[in-house]
């Protein structure tokens, strides 16, 4: 599969996620305190995500 979510704790004990496509990391999350909560900002980002609004700052 090229599209995953990764969950890993960073060098500060945090658990954070990051989105991999064909390896390489298209974006990370901030840190949380608990995997429950990485695992919610997945479930809450593939609910919201695809009908989030672009915003083209790009001029």
């Amino acid at each position: 599969m090229a599209h995953k979510f990764e969950i890993y704790k960073d060098k500060a004990g945090e658990f954070r996620v990051r989105f991999k496509y064909n390896d390489e990391i298209m974006f990370s999350t901030e840190g949380y305190a608990s995997k429950a909560s990485a695992k919610n900002a997945i479930e809450s980002i593939k609910k919201n995500g695809p009908e989030a609004p672009v915003e083209d700052n790009a001029d």
